[in-house]
């Protein structure tokens, strides 16, 4: 079903920029009151507003059609986009446009909420963390990105390893003199920085723990059991001392999709992820009918 979307002017630090905000029909709005908050997506990587296989075409409308105006845009740097290309740790002013632009097109709503995936998901929590607008309501956090040596290491033993070490094809390699030997010495070095901790002055990491833990409103975390990216980030109170009792989190909803890829790029993943983001915001910001 195709819903109402505009397009909106944003001014991302005196760069022009456009986003695309997709809105309940009035089909929706006959079936449910009117949404407290819209939601606010964050790209992540080199993606641009469309996403990786439509994913955030495909989000933008689901939440739409459950209520929730949404508004995704290019951050400076990336899809129409004529600035230079931004880092995820340099996207505050961004998120604030980006902010700004929604509630200006939607002013009856009281809030939103931030989206993000990957470095999305991270810039989502550095905003949190130095900006601190109380205009944001909620976070929902795809795969955060926590990238370190160390966790990155600590991953692969965990995951990749373990898995090849079990496989017999691989022992059969190893004493034929095939690669197998090659992959042997990957797992000791890997578990040798798997088993450093992380430099205390890596910076954006430490901001992001501040922000989990300093943050007020509900955050919503998905997982996905089939990505190197989420598999960090649940080793990171293992790398980070900082991130240690991340799951103890108040109002924190944790949902895990084990055959989900870094993207959601199965069909029937990336509904499984909507729905649950659906009835999260339902359960956290619906409005009751009077």
């Amino acid at each position: 079903m195709t819903r109402p979307e505009r397009v909106l002017a944003l001014d991302l630090a005196g760069t022009p920029a456009l986003g695309l905000v997709s809105e309940p029909d009035a089909t929706t709005h006959a079936k449910k009151p009117a949404a407290k908050v819209g939601v606010l997506v964050l790209v992540g990587g080199p993606q641009y507003r469309v996403g990786a296989h439509r994913q955030f075409v495909l989000l933008a409308r689901h939440l739409a059609e459950a209520g929730y105006p949404c508004l995704r845009f290019d951050h400076r740097g990336v899809g129409d986009s004529v600035a230079a290309l931004q880092s995820f740790e340099a996207l505050d002013a961004d998120v604030s446009a980006g902010i700004d632009a929604l509630l200006q097109a939607r002013p009856e709503l009281q809030g939103v909420v931030l989206w993000g995936l990957c470095d999305g998901a991270a810039a989502a929590l550095l905003h949190a963390r130095r900006v601190a607008d109380p205009r944001v309501r909620g976070l929902v956090l795809l795969n955060p990105w926590v990238r370190t040596p160390q966790g990155q290491a600590k991953a692969r033993v965990q995951h990749y390893y373990r898995d090849r070490l079990r496989d017999p094809a691989f022992w059969r390699k190893l004493l034929g003199g095939g690669v197998g030997l090659t992959a042997l010495r990957g797992w000791l070095a890997a578990r040798r920085l798997s088993s450093e901790k992380a430099a205390p002055a890596l910076g954006f990491q430490l901001l992001m723990a501040e922000a989990w833990r300093r943050f007020e409103g509900p955050v919503l975390l998905q997982l996905s059991g089939q990505d190197q990216t989420a598999q960090e980030f649940e080793a990171a109170d293992t790398v980070f001392d900082a991130w240690r009792g991340w799951r103890e989190r108040p109002a924190l909803t944790l949902q895990r999709f084990a055959a989900a890829d870094h993207t959601f790029s199965s069909r029937s993943e990336l509904e499984a992820s909507l729905a649950g983001l659906s009835a999260w915001l339902d359960q956290n910001f619906a409005v009751t009918p009077p």
